[in-house]
């Protein structure tokens, strides 16, 4: 939907009759290489370019000097006993630290298991213990968080946690010096016994109910998915890469470094977690011709109130992901914030992430009302749930994707695996979208997020991107909550433009009214000064849910 005004039904049926199924055909062959010998290409190729820039403590490294820091560090792992498939996990804001760990885990076969820094006692402890972590780095503190109290908490109650390593303190430099050039042959032997189809990284998705499962990934998986994005926005040496979004997360591990490593381009860290006077200062600064984020960091971005200050004309590209982008809000990215090229992606942990991707010369209306088209390499199809039958194009149903970058499986828990991944190896996402003729796909909701209102399928997503354009409204979501009649009714919950004037619901039904469906039109409302989110920029739909129908 390009226009606000022209809100039509979703999943009109295509009139040629073809499937919902695209498969992503390329000339360029996927990578065979392990993340590490990857990575020696990019150093011999660029040894003197810079690869990683940390702006708050002023550090660089070219692309010889962090190889030589991440096998230091990969030696000292080695010294201190950590084996091929041990899993070391890193629990920690942004810094360069982050990316020395992530690099030198895979140098050497460990199982890098990324923990959520927004984790407390209890989450953590389960992680710990779920995936059997031996070696933990973790950041000493960040705003209200104690890691190392919090450590301390646990660290009786998981027995295979031998050692922890914090960030900026004595332990680390410590773990450094056990590293010694006397190590080589063990260093070479451990990196010939290395197979790209190792597992290499567990990350664990945000359930929203019970605790989190592991999604397991290997060098194939997200060093390919990194370096196919990063071929769609055409980066080379010369790119200059501002990561705000989270190194946890694949958005910041694989679509910010591995997607900067495999091309030769800088990875600049702005700040530790996102501060959007930091980001555009340090794009201003350090010219970066590439910044990511989700819509919520853009918004917040744009909103400064000395944003026109800032020399962003350095811009080109850029990618926004996580959650769809508002029309007026993709607008502005591209003209005041000279990211012509900027790219939108969809994907989800357990496939590396991304499977779908705007290109460079889409318009606005593949940018704002579609998530993109296949990657290469990848396979995508639409389904009925129930059945599990393709479905027509422009019919929704559940999104399914097969390919490299499917997860080897959710560690250590085999029926959940086979409860997500089918037979036929495809990974059933739980969004619901609808696949164009052209073969781009549309997002229009979660499987459990989309409302029965008596009977009618209701997509949030169209009324918010209807809402949008009301002038009181700053940022919207939309959610279903109990009605004794209708099974379900519409909750639009707002955030407004300006706190001292909040839309009424009364303004925003006569918004709607000849606008939207009756049934579409909300019949509660929320005013919010902000959404809960996750670490990764999502809103939590479900915590909104939960509030009730709460709201005029």
């Amino acid at each position: 939907m390009s226009e606000v005004s022209d809100v039509g039904e979703i999943g009109d049926v295509s009139e040629t009759g073809e499937l919902s199924y695209a498969h992503g055909t390329s000339g360029t062959p996927l990578i065979g290489d392990t993340i590490g010998a990857n990575l020696d290409r990019a150093v011999a190729a660029w040894p003197d370019r810079e690869a990683l820039v940390d702006v708050l403590s002023g550090r660089r490294w070219t692309y010889a000097q962090f190889a030589a820091d991440v096998d230091g560090l990969a030696r000292a792992l080695l010294a201190g006993g950590v084996a091929k498939g041990d899993r070391v996990g890193i629990w920690a804001v942004n810094c360069p630290e982050w990316v020395l760990v992530q690099y030198a885990t895979a140098r050497i076969g460990a199982v890098m298991v990324n923990i959520n820094p927004a984790y407390r006692t209890h989450e953590v402890e389960y992680v710990l213990k779920q995936a059997g972590i031996s070696v933990l780095f973790a950041s000493l503190s960040h705003k209200t968080s104690d890691y190392r109290a919090m450590v301390e908490q646990v660290r009786g109650k998981c027995p295979q946690l031998r050692e922890t390593v914090y960030i900026g303190d004595p332990s680390w430099d410590a773990l450094i010096a056990r590293g010694t050039p006397g190590q080589d042959e063990e260093f070479r032997t451990r990196r010939s016994e290395l197979s790209c189809d190792d597992p290499i990284n567990i990350q664990y998705t945000s359930g929203t109910t019970g605790f989190p499962k592991g999604a397991t990934l290997s060098h194939h998986n997200i060093l390919n998915n990194g370096y196919f994005v990063g071929e769609l926005i055409a980066y080379t040496e010369q790119d200059r890469i501002c990561v705000p979004v989270p190194f946890y997360h694949c958005f910041g591990m694989v679509m910010g470094n591995l997607a900067a490593t495999s091309h030769g381009a800088c990875i600049v860290i702005p700040a530790p977690s996102f501060d959007p006077t930091a980001t555009l200062s340090a794009v201003q600064d350090e010219r970066c011709t590439s910044l990511y984020g989700v819509p919520t960091m853009f918004i917040a971005e744009l909103g400064l109130a000395d944003f026109a200050m800032y020399d962003l004309s350095s811009l080109r590209t850029g990618i926004m992901a996580g959650s769809p982008c508002p029309v007026e809000v993709m607008k502005r990215v591209v003209s005041e914030m000279h990211m012509a090229e900027v790219s939108i992606c969809y994907g989800m942990t357990e496939t590396s992430p991304v499977s779908l991707q705007t290109r460079r010369d889409d318009d606005l209306e593949h940018r704002t009302g579609t998530v993109g088209r296949v990657l290469p390499h990848i396979e995508v199809k639409v389904v009925d749930p129930a059945t599990g039958t393709t479905l027509p194009r422009g019919s929704a149903g559940e999104l399914c994707t097969r390919g490299y970058s499917v997860m080897l499986g959710y560690w250590d828990e085999p029926e959940k695996t086979a409860e997500a991944v089918d037979a036929g190896r495809w990974m059933h996402t739980g969004d619901l979208a609808v696949m164009l003729d052209d073969g781009y796909v549309q997002i229009v909701g979660r499987i459990k997020d989309m409302i029965i209102r008596g009977g009618e399928n209701i997509y949030p997503r169209e009324i918010e991107e209807f809402l949008y354009a009301h002038p009181k409204i700053a940022d919207v979501q939309v959610v279903g909550v109990p009605h004794e009649r209708y099974g379900e009714e519409v909750l639009a919950c707002v955030i407004p433009r300006d706190a001292g004037d909040p839309p009424t619901l009364e303004e925003v039904r006569a918004f709607c009214e000849g606008r939207l469906a009756h049934y579409k039109v909300p019949s509660r409302l929320r005013v919010m000064e902000a959404f809960p989110m996750t670490v990764s920029g999502k809103v939590r739909k479900v915590e909104l849910r939960e509030g009730g129908a709460g709201g005029a």
